[in-house]
């Protein structure tokens, strides 16, 4: 995909169903206003997300590794190549019609086996020709004769060559005595007896020029010497010069060039190319194919990735890379950090529980029509994180939008619910993949914390599991090295949780939250959010003891 305007529209990292929904409709909602919008995700979403995309026909939005620019993101040179039997002299032709300074020579599936430059056909125009007897000598026939637009008269299958060149075109009997041919290529005029004197000498092959045909008897003794016969196209001049250029490009090129891959950033391309002389580059995909050229101008003159963030504004829970990146817009609602850009940005934060709330409001503000589908995520996404209307930070405004696209979106707002939330993301993998599905982690007062959740339709279940879930999140603490790992089995239709602590410092998350007396992880009702409720009263902990 070549480098345009596009805009990024992104989540966080371990998007969850409202970072998703908000990339999709704001996508959306920017492509109503002619600007080519691509919602993106930063990793793989979960049961939920992929259950509301589903439901409401949207395809899983692209993947996007890094805001640096990718060389699959540069509009690179077309990829002309040549094939090992292309001709010097063809390939001088292509370079010259299409502009290039050089090209990959390609097998039939494309992949690169060598380069050919115009310093290295320079080479071949400039430097003594005795280096170029190799190649001649190995030359097939036709290649020569198709080079020197000539023909072929006769062919031996016992040609005998070196490789070297010799125009005679006098017709003195004793002026050809004196000259050496044998095995030679020898440019001659259309003299009978000079053409037969040549050949009795043992001249390997017999170019002749201005002439249209050839006397039978030459023909006769040509076979009998074993010496092959061409007419040529020009003269003595141009046949001379051309011929050296018909060798294939397989003779002379380079091969194992210096390539690139379509994943690498052009940035290092960059200084890669800027440690070399040459100009031109072949880029190549994941099976080895050409894909295009990289010109030294791409380099230079390739943009930043445009991004729009929604759902989030800190950098180090974006896309890698984003400081290289030109952030546009920031539609939010969670606390401002370390956010920090060299150009002004358009910055939306508003005190709601959801991204979408915030999207839906611009869609009415601007006139915008949502769609009945659209209208259907956005609420997916809106419940989803609110915890059906149900977290701290639900507000006013998103009930009201939650009902209003329930409406847009023909939906009974209590069965949906119920539908969305007896999903559970327990689908059968290890216990430590599902609980590194929506993880996050905070420093507080040096004390490293894992926040990790679990969505079910009912927690009760889960208790019957204590064991195994406490082994895994032990597990996964060690790995993540986490003073305390917080595991919170949360049922958004109960509205309560059960909690898991592990670490060092675990006892501290039950001095916030303790179970109840003669009870091992007890339930917790009215408990949904890790930022609104767990992570304040634990942080009051942290702060009496660290």
């Amino acid at each position: 995909m070549a480098q345009d305007n596009k805009v990024y529209i992104i989540g966080h990292k371990n998007p969850h169903a409202d970072s998703v929904a908000a990339a999709i409709a704001y996508a959306a909602y920017k492509r109503e206003q002619g600007i080519d919008a691509v919602p993106c995700v930063l990793g793989r979403i979960n049961k939920e997300s992929r259950y509301l995309l589903d439901r409401f026909g949207f395809e899983k939005p692209a993947l996007l590794e890094t805001a640096q620019v990718r060389l699959d993101e540069v509009d690179l040179a077309s990829p002309v190549a040549i094939k090992p039997e292309t001709t010097i002299f063809e390939s001088v032709h292509m370079m010259d019609k299409e502009k290039r300074e050089g090209f990959a020579v390609v097998d039939d599936d494309m992949r690169i086996i060598g380069w050919v430059s115009k310093s290295d056909l320079a080479k071949i125009a400039l430097n003594d020709t005795k280096y170029l007897h190799g190649m001649l000598r190995d030359t097939p026939t036709d290649y020569i004769a198709k080079t020197i637009h000539g023909t072929i008269v006769y062919d031996d299958a016992e040609r005998h060559l070196n490789g070297k060149v010799s125009i005679l075109t006098m017709t003195n009997k004793d002026n050809l005595e004196d000259y050496e041919v044998t095995d030679r290529i020898v440019i001659t005029g259309g003299n009978k007896k000079a053409q037969k004197i040549l050949i009795e000498k043992g001249a390997g092959m017999l170019i002749i020029i201005w002439e249209k045909s050839v006397d039978d008897s030459i023909l006769k003794l040509a076979k009998e010497h074993h010496c092959t016969v061409l007419l040529s196209g020009y003269g003595a001049m141009n046949t001379s010069r051309y011929l050296f250029f018909a060798p294939p490009v397989r003779m002379m090129m380079t091969q194992k060039p210096m390539k690139f891959y379509v994943h690498e950033l052009a940035e290092d391309a960059g200084r890669k190319m800027a440690r070399t002389q040459y100009r031109a580059f072949p880029v190549v995909d994941e099976k080895e194919r050409l894909v295009g050229y990289l010109m030294r101008h791409h380099v230079l003159n390739y943009n930043d990735k445009q991004l729009i963030l929604v759902d989030h504004n800190e950098f180090s829970q974006s896309v890698k890379g984003i400081e290289k990146a030109r952030v546009l817009e920031v539609i939010d609602h969670h606390r401002v950090t370390d956010f920090s850009t060299s150009r002004p940005v358009s910055f939306r934060n508003e005190i709601v529980g959801s991204t979408c709330t915030i999207i839906a409001t611009i869609f009415r503000e601007n006139q915008v029509p949502i769609e009945e589908n659209l209208a259907g995520l956005m609420l997916g996404g809106l419940l989803s994180d609110t915890m059906n209307l149900q977290t701290p930070t639900t507000t006013e405004k998103d009930v009201q939008t939650a009902n209003i696209l329930a409406a847009l979106a023909g939906l009974d707002l209590d069965q949906f619910s119920e539908e969305l939330f007896s999903l559970t993301e327990d689908e059968g993998g290890s216990l430590e993949e599902l609980m590194n599905r929506d993880i996050m982690f905070e420093d507080i007062m040096g004390v490293r914390l894992m926040l990790t959740k679990v969505n079910v339709p009912q927690v009760e279940p889960y208790r019957d599991r204590a064991e195994d879930m406490q082994q895994a999140l032990d597990l996964l603490t060690r790995n993540k090295n986490a003073d305390i790992g917080i595991l919170s089995i949360t049922s958004a239709l109960e509205n309560r949780s059960i909690l898991f602590g592990a670490g060092d410092k675990a006892n501290w998350l039950f001095e916030a939250y303790p179970d109840q007396e003669g009870e091992a992880h007890s339930v917790h009702e009215g408990l949904v959010s890790r930022k609104m409720q767990i992570l304040p009263k634990l942080t009051h902990v942290i702060n009496k003891y660290a």
